[in-house]
C-alpha cells in the first residue's frame, strides 16, 4: 500500500523492470482486470517497462473513506501526482483506459508532461460534459437493487456488484469529477496513442479526440467498451506504441 493524497492508502501493483509506465483503469474496475488478468501488464513489461498500475480510491484493494472530505475536487489526479512522487518518476510513460484515460488526459491539462500517453476507450465528448455520465452512474448505485433485465443500466450495476464497489464511496468519488476542457490540450505536443474498441462509442468520437490533439494517432482493436480490454491486440498495440 502507498499514500495517496491525503495520505488515504492505495494498492498499487508492478510487474516488470526498465522505464516506468504508469496505467490507470476504468470506472469500477481495477489494476487486475483492466490490466493483469488479460496479459496487457506481462505484454509491455516484456519489451522492458516497468509497469506500475494503482487502483484508484474506492476500488479494487484501495482505501474507500466515508469521509467527504477525502474527495475535493479532481482528487484521482492529486492521487496519480502522489504516486509519482512517492516513486519518484521524472522521466515516464502514461496510460489509462477509460476513467484512466480521463484522469491522464485532466492530468496534461494541468500541465503534467510525460515522454508518451495512451488515451485507450476515450473520445472527445467522454472529457467533457461530465454531468450527465455522473447522473447515469448516481442513478445506478441509487436504484441497484431494483434495476432488472433489459433496463440501460442493469449491466452497470451487475458489473458494480462484481467488482463490490462501496456505493457510499462511490457517490462521494462520482461528485469530485469535474469536466476537462478540450481547449487546454490543443496544445499539448506529447506522443500521444488513442485506443478503442471498434465498436466502442461509449465516451464519444476517437477520431475527434486525435484531431484535437497536436501530436497523436488512433489505433483500434476488436470490441466494444467493455469486450475491448479483453482483446490481446490491446496490450500488443500499446507495447508497439511505446517502443516504436
Amino acid at each position: 500500500m502507498v499514500p495517496g493524497y491525503r495520505d488515504a492508502m492505495l494498492a498499487v501493483h508492478e510487474m516488470g523492470e526498465g522505464r516506468p509506465l504508469l496505467l490507470l483503469h476504468g470506472l469500477f474496475s481495477n489494476a487486475h482486470v483492466n490490466w493483469i488478468k488479460f496479459g496487457h501488464a506481462a505484454t509491455i513489461a516484456a519489451h522492458g517497462y516497468r509497469v506500475i498500475m494503482p487502483d484508484f480510491r474506492v476500488h479494487g484493494q484501495s482505501a474507500a473513506p466515508h469521509d467527504p472530505s477525502d474527495y475535493p475536487q479532481d482528487v484521482l489526479a492529486h492521487d496519480v501526482h502522489a504516486l509519482i512522487a512517492h516513486f519518484e518518476l521524472t522521466d515516464f510513460d502514461l496510460g489509462g483506459f477509460s476513467l484512466g484515460a480521463r484522469t491522464s488526459a485532466l492530468l496534461l491539462a494541468k500541465g503534467l508532461r510525460p515522454a508518451r500517453v495512451i488515451l485507450a476507450g476515450m473520445g472527445l465528448e467522454g472529457l467533457s460534459g461530465w454531468a450527465k455520465r455522473r447522473d447515469f452512474f448516481l442513478s445506478v448505485i441509487a436504484d441497484r437493487d431494483t434495476i432488472k433485465h433489459g433496463d440501460p443500466r442493469w449491466l452497470s450495476v451487475q458489473f458494480m456488484k462484481t467488482m463490490k464497489v462501496d456505493p457510499i464511496a462511490a457517490v462521494l468519488l462520482l461528485n469530485s469529477f469535474g469536466d476537462v476542457d478540450p481547449d487546454t490540450l490543443r496544445s499539448v505536443d506529447v506522443p500521444t496513442l488513442v485506443l478503442c474498441g471498434s465498436e466502442d462509442k461509449d465516451n464519444g468520437s476517437p477520431e475527434a479526440l486525435v484531431d484535437l490533439l497536436p501530436n497523436a494517432r488512433l489505433a483500434e482493436v476488436p470490441g466494444t467498451h467493455m469486450s475491448s480490454v479483453t482483446e490481446k491486440a490491446l496490450g500488443e498495440t500499446m507495447a508497439a506504441f511505446l517502443t516504436a
